[in-house]
C-alpha cells in the first residue's frame, strides 16, 4: 500500500505538529531537529513526514505531492489553494491585523500605502471595505514601514504585541483570527480514505482536549 506523505512547515509548527502526531499514535523515531534529513518514516511505515517551507505546504498538498499537510491559516488564505481544509489544530494561535502608528489618522481623501507579508491578504481586505490601497510586498521587518514612511500602515500576525510595541505601533484592526490547519489533497481524501480518515479522526480527539502545550 502507498504511504501517506504528509507536509509539515519547518519550524516551530512542524515541532508542534510531530507531537500532536505522537499524542495521536503516530511517531518519527528517527526524526531529530538538529537533523539535515527531509523525509522521514513512522514507526508503522505507513505515513511518511516531509519537511518544507511553510509557504509550500499547500503547493505540495494540491499537486499531490503530499496527501495531507499541516500549515498556518494565514498561508492558506494568502496561497488559496485547491484543498480541503479539515480541522482546526487549534495551536500557532494569533490574529492577521492591521498595525501603525498610534497617531495615524484614516483618510478617505488619499491612497492607503500597505506594507505585508501577505499581499492578498491586505488588498482582500481593504478591497472588501472600499478603501482604495498600494500595497507594498515585503519579506521581513514590516514593522519599519511605518516608522520611516514607506508605508501609513502594515499589515501582519501578531501574537504577543511585544514588538508592536516596542516600535511604538499598534493594532489599528484585526483581520481574523489565525490557527493551525490541517489539509487534505482532494483525490487523497478518496484514494487513501481508510489511513487518512483515521488519522483525522485520531488528531481530532487530541485537538479536542487541548493537550498540546
Amino acid at each position: 500500500m502507498d504511504k501517506v506523505k504528509i507536509a509539515l512547515a519547518k519550524g516551530r509548527t512542524a515541532e508542534d505538529a510531530i507531537k500532536l502526531l505522537a499524542m495521536a499514535g503516530v511517531e518519527f523515531a528517527d526524526y531529530s531537529k538538529n537533523s539535515r534529513k527531509l523525509i522521514f518514516k513512522d514507526t508503522s511505515n505507513e505515513i511518511e513526514m516531509i519537511l518544507v517551507k511553510s509557504g509550500d505546504v499547500p503547493i505540495y498538498v494540491e499537486k499531490g505531492a503530499a496527501d495531507i499537510g499541516v500549515v498556518g491559516k494565514d498561508v492558506l488564505l494568502e496561497e488559496d489553494a485547491d484543498v480541503f481544509e479539515v480541522l482546526n489544530l487549534k495551536f500557532g494561535i494569533c490574529r492577521m491585523c492591521v498595525c501603525g502608528r498610534k497617531d495615524f489618522e484614516w483618510s478617505t481623501h488619499r491612497k492607503l500605502i500597505v506594507a505585508s507579508k501577505y499581499p492578498k491578504i491586505a488588498k482582500n481586505y481593504f478591497d472588501l471595505k472600499g478603501i482604495h490601497c498600494e500595497i507594498i510586498k515585503l519579506n521581513g521587518s514590516v514593522e519599519l514601514a511605518p516608522i520611516i514612511g514607506l508605508a501609513d500602515v502594515i499589515v501582519d500576525i501578531v501574537e504577543s504585541g511585544k514588538t508592536l510595541k516596542e516600535n511604538h505601533l499598534e493594532v489599528l484592526q484585526e483581520i481574523t483570527q489565525i490557527s493551525t490547519r490541517l489539509i487534505v489533497n482532494k483525490v487523497s481524501l478518496k484514494t487513501k480514505s481508510t489511513i487518512i480518515k483515521e488519522l483525522i479522526r485520531k488528531l481530532d480527539d487530541v485537538t479536542q482536549k487541548g493537550e498540546l502545550q
